[in-house]
């Protein structure tokens, strides 16, 4: 079966006429969540892996 252009062209733009879009709004307030929750998660990840240094540092007696 030979490649059309044209015809995968027709249905590319069909299929994408499909697609629900979010709205501006929604848009910003997913990009928000997502820079809220990354932030927490970095916050989060610091105080751990300063605890656990904190821990090993004393087990081992270095670092003071």
């Amino acid at each position: 079966m030979a490649f059309d252009p044209t015809r995968f062209a027709r249905e590319v733009r069909s299929e994408v006429a499909k697609v629900t879009w979010p709205s501006r709004k929604e848009t910003l307030i997913t990009t928000g969540l997502v820079f809220g929750l990354s932030a927490i998660a970095a916050v989060f990840f610091f105080v751990a892996d300063q605890l656990v240094g904190v821990g090993v540092r004393s087990l081992f007696g270095v670092g003071f």
